[in-house]
């Protein structure tokens, strides 16, 4: 593939057969071509939308200072603020030149849970910037609930193989500020080439020129949304479960040319995870003599575990 295929959400929940088919073929096709869709009609509000975009302005143009006292060790950057530079893609020495803030999970009737995720990090100084974030965090569950259900569909599994394994999932919001660039990066880029860790990820913010995709040719192609679009991506948790079926994609944001290097970048993904206990195990109906079982068993949390060590988020 050389461009990112655009689903609409609507045609899945319209209620019409025909309709929902179209959606589950084209969206398991672009999944298992490349990994990525772009996506409309979705349960985000263009004022949701604006008033989050407005919040985390608020929130980066803070000082430093006040930035920093939402930093919370021991945590692996799981809540709160990560400051600029920290995170790295696997395999790379070099920080990306981002930072990021990180909203959880808001626990349902589940005291297991509450007590096993770290609580969300509350800005005293931006009352709205809490409310805007959970409002959004909903939304973009919400969504991504129905894009799951298209997929289980597509891989020939009840429609609700996954509600019980994202209802308080340990998914998290991440709204991102790529700063102006002020001198020559070494070696750095605002996010280095690397493949999500999760079930999928919704990214709002992909409009302009910088998020890139790796086809199955090896060509890096723009992935650019439409205004009232998410560009939708296969991670890694479920390119495993689907034991390589459905693809996880290599996807980096480049840095701009020289002439706009004094301009922000911003963007939010929301990563849908499981429950920690949540089986890898690759689908029975996933492998076959053509396609032999590629990954060893694993639950969501020990796979997590095991990659944030490597984005050297938390220390072995």
């Amino acid at each position: 593939m050389s461009a990112i295929p655009s689903v609409n959400l609507k045609d899945f929940v319209s209620g019409n057969q025909e309709e929902k088919q179209k959606f589950i073929n084209e969206i398991g096709n672009a999944f298992e071509k490349i990994g990525f869709v772009a996506l409309s009609g979705h349960f985000l509000s263009d004022s949701l939308v604006d008033n989050l975009y407005s919040e985390i302005k608020n929130f980066f143009t803070l000082d430093q200072e006040i930035k920093d006292s939402y930093e919370i060790e021991g945590i692996g950057g799981q809540r709160g603020y990560t400051s600029f530079g920290k995170e790295h893609a696997k395999g790379k020495k070099e920080g990306d030149l981002k930072e990021f803030w990180h909203f959880g999970q808001y626990v349902e009737n589940n005291p297991k849970l509450e007590a096993e995720y770290p609580d969300n990090v509350i800005v005293k100084e931006l009352n709205d910037f809490n409310t805007t974030g959970e409002k959004t965090y909903k939304m973009l569950e919400k969504t991504a609930k129905y894009v799951l259900r298209a997929l289980a569909l597509h891989l020939d599994l009840k429609e609700t193989y996954f509600d019980e394994y994202i209802k308080n999932g340990n998914s998290i919001l991440r709204p991102i500020h790529y700063p102006p660039i002020t001198s020559e990066p070494k070696n750095a880029v605002r996010a280095a080439a690397h493949g999500d860790i999760n079930l999928i990820t919704l990214l709002m913010g992909a409009h302009g020129k910088g998020l890139q995709v790796q086809n199955h040719e090896g060509e890096w192609i723009d992935a650019i949304a439409k205004p009232d679009q998410l560009m939708i991506n296969v991670g890694d948790m479920l390119s495993r479960l689907t034991n390589n079926k459905l693809k996880s994609t290599i996807h980096q944001v480049v840095n701009p040319p020289k002439e706009l290097w004094g301009t922000s970048r911003y963007s939010i993904p929301f990563f849908m995870h499981p429950i920690s206990e949540m089986s890898l195990n690759c689908l029975p109906n996933c492998i076959d003599k053509d396609n032999p079982k590629q990954f060893e068993d694993i639950t969501a949390g020990a796979f997590l575990h095991e990659r944030l060590i490597e984005l050297g988020l938390i220390k072995e």
